[in-house]
């Protein structure tokens, strides 16, 4: 049996007596190893860079950039990399801000050992599995030549973007709001691949009126060997718009050979063809959910007014600061929303959720279930009503979301 791998640590703090005293307490762990030492976020950012650690204890009060800003960065450049901030204050809001910045823990200064050990090796076990899980990945894209018959270089074509929707709970209209978010953010500069990821019972492809030829199930057999010509062979292209279409298989038994990690790989290819990748997912977290939930660079969650999808809605909110996923890179959408039922508003769901609610759409289903039936995405000939102004606007926050991001890189 092999012996487990050291969990290599990164101290920052601006005080040296503290750096000092935390490193003598892992001294005498054998599967801890310290690797490096920070006086300050900036500083902490840039050893990050060089050492490559799976954990750092990140001081939370430093005078040139605090720890919550240093936690953001780090985690921006170095997703495996997993934080565990250390503050003399346990306030909740703290905490609260820490998590949703990517950190992993929280534990108030001085830590107990016990607590301070755990803490660690529970991170480090995370970090290990994430750059294992990124190791794999870019094994498979190498062995495929980035994507070409005759194994030579894919160049990428698009530094595209995971837009995951995904509503807790069912009959939320997460299919409609995916199908006509691609169309409003289509153009022939930034194409948009929409996957269906509700692989046993998906019905993405007829919300575009188009019949499934091949599908996910076939993509999924070559998902180490993936190319750009077998993908556009693959993949269905709406006729009035030019979105692409990854639908789901035409019968649920063929989605069971479909796993989580092949899905993942499948998403990660796609970035290289398409500015947007939107992926349409089951209200369920299975493999192929939580795998559209862990490459998504942006989470569109739905939500409607009734109490059980806002209470599925915060539960789903918990689960992801737990997990560590940025709070910052989910937009909050209110679906159907209807003017007389006064018990969730778009501004009391901003307050349960602690979220921006970045867009409403309006309850019609005049409008909404023919253009279903029809299989036409109702903003393409209702481009000026409220519900489609709805999706401008989820299509709008993507957009600065993503360009927001993007500068927060260049600036750090």
């Amino acid at each position: 049996m092999s012996e487990p791998q050291k969990i290599n640590v990164l101290i920052v703090d601006d005080i040296a007596e503290t750096r000092e005293n935390i490193r003598k307490l892992l001294q005498f762990e054998a599967n801890i190893e310290v690797i490096g030492v920070a006086r300050s976020g900036t500083e902490a950012i840039r050893v990050s860079g060089e050492t490559n650690p799976d954990v750092v204890l990140m001081d939370i009060n430093m005078p040139d950039m605090d720890g919550i800003t240093a936690t953001e960065r780090i985690r921006s450049k170095m997703p495996g990399v997993q934080i565990v901030i250390l503050s003399v204050q346990s306030d909740p809001n703290y905490m609260r801000k820490a998590m949703l910045a990517g950190a992993r823990d929280f534990l108030t200064k001085p830590p107990d050992l016990d607590e301070l050990i755990s803490a660690i090796k529970r991170a480090g076990e995370m970090a290990q599995q994430e750059k294992r899980k990124a190791a794999q990945t870019m094994a498979a894209v190498q062995a495929s030549g980035m994507g070409t018959a005759s194994g030579g270089y894919f160049p990428p074509r698009h530094n595209g973007k995971v837009i995951t929707v995904f509503g807790p709970k069912g009959g939320i209209g997460t299919t409609s709001i995916t199908a006509n978010l691609a169309v409003a953010l289509h153009t022939e500069e930034a194409p948009v691949v929409v996957v269906d990821g509700r692989v046993q019972f998906g019905d993405l492809s007829f919300f575009f009126n188009e019949q499934i030829k091949n599908n996910l199930s076939d993509v999924a057999t070559r998902a180490d060997e993936l190319d750009p010509e077998f993908i556009e062979d693959v993949l269905l292209k709406h006729k009035d718009t030019g979105v692409r279409i990854l639908a789901a298989p035409p019968r649920p038994e063929q989605a069971e050979p479909v796993s989580g990690e092949q899905f993942s790989k499948i998403l990660l290819f796609l970035k290289r063809m398409f500015a947007y990748v939107i992926v349409d997912t089951a209200s369920t977290l299975d493999e192929i959910t939580q795998a559209a939930i862990d490459e998504a660079d942006l989470i569109s969650l739905i939500t409607t007014q009734d109490i059980p999808s806002v209470k599925n809605v915060r539960l789903f909110l918990d689960l992801l600061t737990a997990l560590g996923f940025p709070t910052n890179k989910v937009l909050l959408v209110l679906n159907m929303y209807d003017k007389r039922r006064t018990t969730v508003t778009p501004e009391r769901l901003a307050d349960i959720s602690k979220l921006e609610v970045v867009a409403v759409l309006p309850f019609d289903d005049r409008l909404v279930i023919p253009a279903m039936d029809r299989g036409v995405p109702f903003i393409i000939n209702n481009r000026t009503h409220p519900i489609s102004k709805g999706i401008y606007d989820l299509a709008g926050s993507i957009k600065a979301r993503i360009a927001a991001f993007e500068k927060e890189l260049e600036e750090a």
